[in-house]
């Protein structure tokens, strides 16, 4: 199942948290070779894992992690301002209607469902959040898995060549892109919606304070 857990939530489900961080360290440091930093647990965090994100993660039937993605406001410090600026031509993006989304990780024991139900879960936070836009960085390997996913997003720039070529895109809302999204992984609309309820307690979910600033 989807949960959307802020960081300042975490502390309540400690072990899917410390399982999303390992799986980080996993994926990024080990897998990946990025130079990232890991620390004494295991575990891959950043500065940006401090400044209360919106996670979407899948939770395995143990209670572990299958999978997640970051999410921060671009009103706020963000990867595409800070690090990745000429991807952008030098001009920030900064606006309430654009999120950054980061950190998309899928662990060693996902199922083949979890990355199109993140992807899923970040439409859900589009739809219920009146975000225009999300905003990301991501190399070629990206390009063929997003296509499958049904959310393939606008090139706007690129660094490198080859193998180590990064991209800047925005992925733009509709609602027949949630539909698609959902369709791509198998998840009816209503469970979508159900989860996203679920993690909110019902209620409606407030928006992050960087948002509203």
């Amino acid at each position: 199942m989807l949960r959307f857990i802020y960081g300042r939530d975490l502390h309540n489900h400690a072990f899917l948290a410390h399982s999303m961080f390992r799986d980080r360290a996993d994926q990024f440091k080990t897998r990946l070779g990025w130079d990232v930093q890991v620390d004494l647990h295991g575990e891959e965090r950043d500065q940006y894992d401090a400044l209360d994100p919106l996670y979407v993660i899948w939770e395995m039937p143990d209670g572990s992690h299958g999978g997640s993605m970051r999410f921060l406001p671009t009103t706020g410090p963000v990867m595409v301002n800070d690090v990745f600026l000429d991807l952008a031509g030098g001009v920030p993006i900064c606006s309430p209607l654009i999120w950054e989304c980061t950190r998309f990780c899928l662990s060693r024991d996902a199922g083949s469902n979890v990355a199109g139900a993140l992807t899923l879960g970040g439409v859900e936070i589009m739809r219920n959040f009146s975000v225009a836009h999300f905003a990301g960085v991501f190399d070629r390997r990206m390009v063929r898995i997003y296509r499958s996913l049904g959310f393939s997003p606008e090139v706007i720039g690129t660094q490198g060549e080859g193998r180590n070529r990064i991209c800047l895109g925005l992925w733009e809302y509709a609602p027949e892109v949630y539909l698609n999204v959902a369709a791509k992984a198998g998840i009816a609309p209503e469970l979508s919606q159900l989860w996203f309820d679920r993690s909110f307690g019902g209620a409606t979910p407030v928006m992050p304070l960087a948002l509203t600033a």
